[in-house]
């Protein structure tokens, strides 16, 4: 994902700190946030709410930042919610520069469908990346189309973007295709009634042969 125009973002400097200002700052439609990295010192802002709550949706992304005139590249680092009301309570922001290669989780995307009757686990939901701080992707593609019953794709099966590196673990389980266990049940009781009718025909078979031999 590249820096686009919709990224960009009016932050204003705060100089007051607190829980009740951190209230009222988010009561009035803003984001207390925080700027740091490379060394500079730690810079507090305001970010205008509805804007920034759309923005990141998206995981990942890199805001360019208005910030009292000097454009600044911040990657959002750490979103804090309430976890009740799930409102944005602050944002950390990671200082980024073009062509910077920095380490980040990218979602996994699965497209497509396995053979009828399997399902797909997704065991790792995210898989970690190296790549530009401004070409970060939005997801990484796993296509499952046709894919039968215990196939296993791993992170090192994965298909990256281009200038991407993968950090993880080349061995960590990323989806693996299975038919539900359900199913799987259903069938082995389907497999022991039928071997206890074949058992039983057999059994009936064996007694009406004993009969007709002692007659």
């Amino acid at each position: 994902m590249s820096t686009e125009t919709d990224t960009k973002v009016q932050a204003e400097v705060r100089e007051n700190f607190g829980k009740g200002f951190a209230r009222r700052l988010r009561a009035s439609g803003k984001i207390p946030a925080v700027i740091y990295g490379h060394g500079t010192a730690p810079v507090h802002v305001a970010l205008p709410g509805h804007q920034v709550a759309l923005l990141i949706r998206r995981a990942n992304v890199v805001l360019e930042l208005d910030v009292a005139g000097k454009q600044q590249l911040t990657l959002v680092k750490d979103v804090q919610k309430d976890p009740v009301h799930q409102i944005i309570e602050h944002i950390d922001l990671l200082v980024v520069r073009k062509g910077e290669k920095i380490q980040v989780d990218v979602p996994v995307l699965v497209v497509g469908e396995p053979v009828p009757g399997t399902i797909v686990n997704l065991d790792s939901t995210s898989v970690a990346l190296e790549v530009e701080a401004t070409h970060i992707p939005e997801h990484v593609e796993v296509d499952v189309e046709g894919l039968e019953d215990g196939t296993h794709i791993t992170a090192a099966d994965l298909k990256l973007p281009q200038g991407a590196v993968l950090i993880a673990d080349p061995e960590m389980l990323v989806v693996a295709i299975n038919v539900p266990s359900a199913a799987l049940a259903a069938e082995e009781e389907i497999a022991e009634a039928d071997a206890a009718v074949a058992a039983e025909q057999a059994e009936e078979s064996g007694e009406a042969v004993a009969e007709a031999e002692s007659e």
